[in-house]
Parts: C-alpha cells; sequence; structure tokens
C-alpha cells in the first residue's frame, strides 16, 4: 500500500477544453473523467480571487480533479474566468469584479449539459462561492459546495434565492478563517433552512495540507456521491 499525498495523480481521462461565453470571450479549462466508466456526477469549480493568485489550478481543485475521477467516479471541470492565467494558459478578457464573471459560470453550465454531464454541483472555493451564490441557482444545476465562503459580493437576497430554491447548499468553514468563521456562518445561512454549515476544525481559508485537503475532499463526496465515502487515504500498489 501507498499513502495518497499532495503530489498523487491517479488516473483519469483529461481533455482541455474552451468555453465560449455569450459575451464573446474563449476561457481555457479542463474535464477529468474516471478512466473507463462513465461519471456519477459532476463539479463545476469555481477557483480562489484571481487578482490575490485564484486560478483552476488553486490545490484543493487541482486535487479534485487528480483525485475524484478515481476515487469517486466523477467528473471534474476546472476553468479560468476571464483574464485568469494557470499552466493551462490564459482566459481571454478582464476581471470582472465577480460581475462579468457571470458569463463564464453559465458558460461552463453550459458545456456540462451540452457533454450530457450527470448531476452538476457547483464546488466555489472563496471569491467562486460568491459566483456560485450570484450567478449558480441555475436549473441545471444539482447544489452548491462553498469552500470558505466569505459572503461579500454575495448577499441576503442570493441567500434568499437559494432559499426558494430549495437546492442544496453546503458551506465549509474554516474554524480559523480570515472573512468569515463557522459561527457567524452559522447566522448568515439561517435564511436557507436547507443550508448546512459545517465547521473545518484546525482549517484556515486557504485549506493548506494534506489533513484539509482530505477534509475538503471527502465532505464533497460525502454530499455528491455518498457511495464512494469515506474516501481512502491509501492505495494499492498497483493503482
Amino acid at each position: 500500500m501507498k499513502d495518497i499525498t499532495a503530489s498523487t495523480v491517479l488516473a483519469a481521462r483529461r481533455e482541455p477544453i474552451t468555453l465560449r461565453t455569450a459575451d464573446g470571450l474563449s476561457l481555457v479549462g479542463e474535464l477529468a473523467l474516471p478512466e473507463s466508466r462513465p461519471p456519477v456526477a459532476t463539479l463545476i469549480c469555481l477557483h480562489p480571487l484571481p487578482t490575490a493568485g485564484g486560478m483552476m489550478d488553486s490545490h484543493i481543485l487541482r486535487k479534485a480533479a487528480y483525485r475524484l475521477p478515481a476515487l469517486a467516479d466523477l467528473a471534474v471541470l476546472r476553468f479560468n474566468t476571464r483574464g485568469t492565467s494557470s499552466e493551462r494558459g490564459t482566459s481571454e478578457g478582464e476581471f470582472g469584479e465577480g460581475e462579468d464573471e457571470r458569463h463564464d459560470l453559465a458558460a461552463a453550465i453550459d458545456f456540462a449539459v451540452d457533454r450530457d454531464l450527470p448531476d452538476r454541483w457547483l464546488v466555489g472555493w472563496s471569491f467562486g462561492t460568491e459566483l456560485a451564490l450570484r450567478w449558480g441557482n441555475d436549473p441545471d444545476i444539482t447544489g452548491a459546495i462553498l469552500l470558505s465562503p466569505p459572503l461579500r459580493r454575495a448577499g441576503d437576497a442570493d441567500l434568499d434565492g437559494w432559499a426558494a430554491s430549495g437546492k442544496p447548499l453546503l458551506a465549509l468553514v474554516p474554524e480559523f478563517d480570515d472573512y468569515l468563521r463557522p459561527d457567524e456562518a452559522r447566522a448568515r445561512f439561517a435564511r436557507v433552512p436547507q443550508a448546512e454549515v459545517v465547521a473545518a476544525e484546525g482549517a484556515r481559508h486557504l485549506w493548506v495540507g494534506e489533513r484539509y485537503t482530505r477534509v475538503a475532499l471527502n465532505e464533497i463526496v460525502r454530499r455528491v456521491n455518498p457511495a464512494a465515502w469515506p474516501l481512502p487515504t491509501e492505495l494499492k500498489d498497483n493503482q
């Protein structure tokens, strides 16, 4: 047996993709699929703030793409929002302060629908949670999982929209988050009856460390494909 570590990359079908927005931009991304089976559900990943270094390769999202197609039969769609760069390349356009990015998220949802990817969930991290809450309450989306939601750009009206939708909403809130900690998060999300707030003991906003990566990925899988939960921490030598 061998441990799953920060550098583990498991087998998957990985495809570079380009998303086309309604306002005429091309966005770079990647779709990772289980190697030999159809996916049972889909994660559409929304990265942290690009002006602070957020991108499709931000580590939790990258590790989701590296592990979850193999361990949980999930499709993982990652992309750079407008004006954002990563190893995959740079998406056209300029940072839109969370407003123009509505078109980016719509393009990702349309891509997932066009590819017939099943049971589509949003996974936002920090700035990405703001996009999910503001622009992701869409008929083609099952629900949303929010890592380190700051609730700065997204407000009560957005939360009320999710409450009315009845769609599942999970907030993973680090104990020592820089912007919104568990008690305040419970108070803010109380207006969404179906929302669940999970406090990540010891974690901080950036989820640094394999321990916290495992917490985040396990909570995602527990909601999206509970049959694959809990995730293994070791692999057979031939995997």
